[in-house]
């Protein structure tokens, strides 16, 4: 059963800093989440955790983005997976940024540690072949929304790489009694979970104090995310570190820094 201690990913002493998708709530990143400006504005305060997505174009390049069509976020159309890279790398986020590589990304900000989200079954194996051959594994967290595509990570890489919980992992956990926690033995040193989930009209709290309690028992990280109509201000900041959670992947990355220095932690774990 993997642990989070044997991973260099989170190492370190305190909550781990994650900026999400760069910071999207972070006044200068207004727009342009997911961009190398976005990235490097995180950096500059001061993070050395990054969360990203991945899709891969029709040609098989692996770009640093969310959503599955280029609309929302840029000055183009269309599905990313079925545009060559030349016509996905002329789209501009916010009007203004290109979509980065991953290979940029490792490339660029070589001391950052990247959690990467696979957002699609083809972007899996090119992203592993990317990762293997720039010695990268030691600095990303894979994680997917995909059950089966994690499975496929822990297949193909085994030990070498830290996991976060699929999905169905996480709500065994979540909803499993004590005397269970055995048979919840899982191969992910984290799971990474949002702080609500609707469910039929109705707010489940999701990072309980419960989850945190199994979860440490079984060396896990617990690692706290915001769904777009959660609030992330101060007091939730404050709610979740009290609860004993390992990391925050923020969208107001000044806010959880300045939330951390309170506390007297630093962004780099220190």
């Amino acid at each position: 059963m993997a642990t989070a201690a044997e991973f260099a990913f989170f190492a370190g002493a305190g909550p781990l800093a994650l900026a999400h998708r760069g910071g999207t709530l972070y006044p200068p990143n207004a727009g342009i989440e997911n961009s190398m400006t976005a990235f490097r504005n995180a950096v500059a305060l001061g993070y050395r955790h990054l969360e990203t997505d991945v899709h891969a174009t029709a040609d098989g390049e692996v770009v640093a983005f969310h959503d599955p069509r280029l609309d929302r976020v840029t000055d183009a159309t269309g599905a990313v997976a079925e545009l060559p890279y030349a016509v996905v790398a002329q789209a501009r986020i916010g009007g203004t940024e290109p979509i980065p590589s991953l290979v940029e990304l490792l490339e660029e900000l070589p001391d950052v540690a990247l959690n990467i989200d696979i957002k699609a079954d083809s972007a899996l194996g090119p992203t592993i072949d990317i990762l293997q051959r720039m010695g990268a594994l030691d600095r990303v967290c894979l994680a997917s929304f995909s059950d089966k595509r994690i499975r496929t990570v822990r297949r193909l890489l085994g030990g070498r790489v830290a996991t976060s919980a699929g999905q169905g992992e996480i709500v065994r956990m979540r909803l499993a009694p004590r005397p269970l926690a055995r048979w919840l033995q899982t191969e992910a040193p984290a799971l990474q979970v949002p702080a609500r989930h609707r469910i039929r009209g109705r707010t489940v709290e999701v990072a309980t104090p419960g989850l945190v309690r199994a979860a440490h028992r079984l060396g896990k990280h617990v690692h706290v995310w915001f769904h777009g109509w959660d609030i992330e201000d101060a007091a939730e900041l404050h709610r979740l570190l009290d609860l004993g959670v390992d990391g925050i992947v923020s969208d107001r990355i000044d806010l959880l820094a300045e939330v951390l220095a309170e506390r007297g932690h630093g962004l780099q774990g220190a």
